[in-house]
C-alpha cells in the first residue's frame, strides 16, 4: 500500500480537493455537492477576505495515486484572541472507509497545529459559522438542508478513535406547514407589535433587502457573539456573503422586525431548498444549473431557515412568534408544506419551543469534535 499526505496550493489541485466528495458520494442519493465556484472562492487564499484573520492548509490523501481523502487546517487568529485560547479548526473532512486514511488526515493537521503552538482542535468547522461544519451521526437517510454537508456513518466512528471527544450537538428538524396561520399566531402578533410598539419591514424586491443588510449582520455579529465556534464577521467578509446570498433570497420569505425609530430588533431568513437543484448541477452553475437554481427558488415546496437573531433586550418576548407568523403566511400562499431547519444547538430551547407550536421531528443530529492536543 502507497499511502501518503500531499499539501495542497495551486488552483488546479484545490479544485480536485472540492471535486473528491462529489466521487466518493457519486452512488449516494442523499449527498448534495457544494457549487464549484463557491467552494473555490472560500478556499483560494487571494478571494476569502476571510485570510484577513485566518491561515490555512490542505492536504489531500493519496493511495496508489488516487485520491481517497481530504482536509484543512483553519486557525482564526481573530477567534483565539476573543475566546483568550488558542484553536485550531478541521474542516472538509472526507475519507474511504479505511482508518489508516483518516489517521494520516488528523496526525497531518494535529501536527500543524501543535507546530502552531495551538491547545485545542476542533471541528469540522469552517472559517466561519456559512461554512460547512459538524459530523452527521444522526439522520442518513434524510435530505441536507441547501448548504449542509453530507457524509457516511463510519466517519463518527472512526474518528473517535483517535481522542476525539464530542463537543457540541446541533440538532435539526422538520416542520409541517399548517394550511392557515394558527389564530393564536395572529392575535399573538398583534399583542407584541402593540405593546412594543414594533413593526414588520415592507419587504418586496431585492433592494430592500439590501436596505437592511448592513444592520442585519451588524445584529448577527453582536448576538451570534457567544454561539458555539462563531467569529464576528469583518467588513469584507460580509460584502462578500451580501453578494452570494442576496441574488437568491425571496424577499417575502424574510421578516425585518423594526421598533418605532426603525431600528432593527430582530429578523428571520429562509429560503427554498435548493438541494435538489444542487444535486442535479453536480457542482456546476453552467450551462443549466443557474436555471435550476432560478426554478427552485420559484417553485418549491420546502424551505430552509438560514438565519434568526433578536437583539437581547426583546428576547423572550415573543418576537420568534412576530417573525414566523409574516414568513409563514408567505409558505403557505406560495403552496410550501415542509420546513427545514437549519442545525441548531441543541439545547437552544427558544428555537425548539417555537416548532412545538407544530407537527414537526427531530430528524438530524450532527456533532462537532474537539482534542486536547499534549
Amino acid at each position: 500500500m502507497n499511502l501518503i499526505i500531499k499539501e495542497i496550493s495551486s488552483q488546479k489541485e484545490i479544485l480536485e480537493f472540492i471535486k473528491f466528495p462529489d466521487k466518493l458520494y457519486s452512488d449516494n442519493n442523499y449527498y448534495v455537492p457544494a457549487i464549484h465556484a463557491d467552494e473555490l472562492e472560500t478556499l483560494l487564499f487571494d478571494k476569502n477576505p476571510a485570510f484577513e484573520v485566518c491561515k490555512a492548509k490542505y492536504w489531500l490523501a493519496i493511495k496508489d495515486e488516487k485520491i481517497v481523502g481530504r482536509i484543512a487546517g483553519i486557525i482564526n487568529d481573530k477567534y483565539n484572541k476573543s475566546k483568550g485560547a488558542k484553536y485550531a479548526r478541521f474542516g472538509w473532512l472526507d475519507f474511504i472507509n479505511d482508518v489508516n486514511v483518516l489517521e494520516l488526515l488528523l496526525k497531518t493537521v494535529e501536527q500543524w497545529a501543535k507546530n502552531e503552538n495551538i491547545e485545542y482542535l476542533h471541528g469540522p468547522l469552517g472559517f466561519t459559522s456559512f461554512d460547512p461544519s459538524g459530523i452527521l451521526i444522526e439522520g442518513f437517510q434524510e435530505m441536507p438542508t441547501s448548504f449542509a454537508h453530507y457524509n457516511f456513518p463510519y466517519y463518527s466512528t472512526l474518528i473517535e478513535k483517535f481522542g476525539f471527544k464530542k463537543d457540541v450537538d446541533w440538532v435539526e428538524y422538520n416542520v409541517k406547514v399548517p394550511k392557515s396561520v394558527p389564530k393564536k399566531f395572529i392575535k399573538g402578533s398583534e399583542i407584541v407589535k402593540k405593546r412594543y410598539n414594533l413593526k414588520c419591514a415592507i419587504l418586496q424586491e431585492k433592494r430592500d433587502l439590501l436596505k437592511y443588510s448592513d444592520k442585519l449582520f451588524k445584529l448577527l455579529n453582536i448576538e451570534y457573539s457567544d454561539l458555539y465556534a462563531f467569529s464576528e464577521l469583518t467588513t469584507n467578509q460580509i460584502e462578500q456573503l451580501k453578494k452570494r446570498f442576496i441574488a437568491i433570497l425571496r424577499p417575502e420569505y424574510v421578516s425585518v422586525v423594526l421598533d418605532s425609530s426603525d431600528r432593527v430588533v430582530g429578523f428571520g431568513i429562509t429560503l427554498p431548498s435548493l438541494a435538489k437543484a444542487k444535486q442535479k448541477n453536480k457542482g456546476k452553475l453552467f450551462p443549466f444549473g443557474f436555471l435550476r437554481i432560478m426554478y427552485a427558488l420559484k417553485r418549491n415546496d420546502t424551505v430552509d431557515t438560514l438565519l434568526i437573531a433578536i437583539q437581547k433586550e426583546y428576547q423572550g418576548k415573543g418576537i420568534n412568534g412576530l417573525i414566523f407568523y409574516e414568513i409563514m403566511s408567505a409558505f403557505i400562499n406560495n403552496g410550501v408544506t415542509n420546513l427545514e431547519s437549519t442545525r441548531e444547538l441543541e439545547d437552544n430551547n427558544k428555537v425548539i419551543n417555537l416548532w412545538n407550536k407544530f407537527e414537526y421531528r427531530q430528524h438530524k443530529r450532527v456533532r462537532c469534535y474537539k482534542k486536547v492536543l499534549g
